[in-house]
């Protein structure tokens, strides 16, 4: 057999040849994560939901538009490619949150979380479409999060009056948010990091005392934080990615079984908490055991009543992409301050959110969107299987996240921007596998010493 004619299923999965990293874009990537994550202008005074920035915030963010416009303009025929095998839920978004604007109750907060919406998008595009390797995804984004984790310790030791939570609530007493806005920010964010921390072990990325010191800090954050929720979906997620990693021998063939019982079980889940079927109560009851939180989700239920309410006047396409939560006089959401005396800024829960903003419309988006994300999950997982298992790790967290947090699509959080890197670095992965099955295997050169001998014209 030719050994030319035939590529290896190993060669096959590895993609094409590494590019050399691109510093601007990894600057691009590390700006738009700490700007989602400090407070503008370093203020961690209570309020609201911001609805415009500071001139330096408008100026970062201008930049990163731009960035992200111009580098898929000069390599658009990769970006192409790069678009068809983007999941097209998230493309779809971009277009239903932009149409929003035209009923939305609060046109110019649309108008503004709109352009960081699409800026994210493109800085992702452009991302993945400069010095691509199937492993950059994480080998950018997990030095820019332990950093942030250090800083944030550093923080707390050098001003705990501004890093740690200064409410009287019980659960909040002596809670580190660090440089973060919230505890749970800061915890989810620690939950991310660990996740990082142990594939990088697991998968030999990095040595295993740089991976003990890594998920020392993040292990630090995230008890320190005492988000009960961060803490669960620490557990189950690296739970579950350890186990992807290194099955029993017996399981490995029912391994995607599992994950998508496992994604089903969650969805079925998120209905529950909303309480949207028969017998929530006892389906809950090992989430708050574990959790530490009762039925109510630590008063949560109060929120997504007020929220439910709401939605039933736009259950179709829902009060525009951001606008509930602004705390400013005629707004709806400001009945959370007459019936519950407090201003949540989000309402604690992802998939309700999304219904507030964009109806039935956006729920239907949402769910392709995921069942999108966890179909690529799995095809990586069937050829790339540690890169498949990191996003669906990340995928698990976040369903579990988004139970009692607002996550999903929030331009407010930086878990929008790192799955939204996750989702287009999928797709460049994807489309490098394909072009590599369609390319022509090369045949070995033929040694001159064997060449077949020319023929001369001449003689007949």
């Amino acid at each position: 057999m030719n050994p030319g004619a035939r590529r290896s299923p190993t060669a096959a999965s590895q993609g094409p040849r590494p590019e050399r990293p691109s510093a601007i874009a990894t600057i691009a990537v590390w700006v738009i994560i700490i700007i989602m994550i400090v407070p503008d202008g370093f203020d961690y005074a209570p309020k609201g939901l911001p609805t415009e920035g500071s001139a330096l915030s408008r100026l970062i963010w201008l930049s990163l538009l731009a960035f992200g416009a111009v580098v898929p303009l000069s390599r658009s025929a990769t970006a192409l490619k790069l678009v068809r095998q983007i999941n097209p839920y998230l493309l779809l978004f971009v277009l239903l949150i932009g149409a929003s604007f035209l009923w939305s109750i609060e046109p110019g907060v649309t108008l503004r979380r709109m352009v960081r919406f699409t800026t994210t998008v493109l800085v992702a595009i452009a991302f993945v479409l400069m010095g691509w390797r199937t492993s950059r995804f994480q080998s950018v984004l997990r030095p820019v999060l332990t950093a942030v984790l250090v800083g944030s310790i550093i923080f707390v030791m050098m001003a705990p009056d501004l890093a740690i939570e200064q409410m009287n609530f019980a659960a909040l007493i002596g809670a580190w948010h660090g440089l973060a806005t919230q505890k749970n920010g800061l915890g989810s964010l620690a939950s991310i990091a660990l996740i990082l921390w142990l594939h990088a072990g697991f998968c030999r990325e990095k040595p295993w005392w740089m991976v003990a010191v890594g998920g020392g800090v993040a292990m630090i954050c995230l008890l320190k934080s005492r988000s009960s929720t961060s803490i669960m979906d620490a557990f189950f997620s690296c739970t579950l990615m350890v186990g992807l990693l290194r099955p029993p021998s017996g399981l490995r063939r029912y391994l995607p079984y599992m994950i998508v019982l496992f994604v089903s079980a969650l969805l079925v889940y998120s209905l529950a908490v909303l309480n949207l079927i028969p017998g929530s109560g006892l389906l809950l009851s090992p989430i708050t055991a574990l959790s530490g939180k009762d039925l109510t989700f630590s008063g949560r239920t109060g929120i997504w009543e007020i929220v439910n309410r709401h939605i039933a006047f736009r259950p179709l396409l829902g009060s525009g992409y951001g606008a509930y939560w602004v705390q400013e006089p005629g707004s709806p959401s400001l009945e959370m301050i007459e019936r519950l005396y407090f201003y949540p800024t989000e309402g604690h829960n992802g998939y309700l959110d999304i219904i507030n903003d964009l109806g039935a419309v956006g729920a239907l988006c949402l769910l392709g969107y995921l069942i999108k994300y966890l179909r690529q999950g799995m095809q990586l997982f069937a050829t790339v299987r540690p890169q498949g298992i990191l996003y669906l790790t990340l995928l698990f967290d976040q369903l579990i996240a988004n139970l009692s947090e607002s996550r999903w699509l929030n331009v407010l959080t930086v878990e929008f921007t790192i799955m939204t890197l996750a989702t287009v670095a999928m797709a460049r992965t994807l489309m490098d596998q394909q072009a590599l099955n369609r390319a022509p295997a090369r045949a070995p050169a033929v040694p001159s010493s064997v060449a077949t001998p020319r023929r001369n014209p001449s003689r007949r």
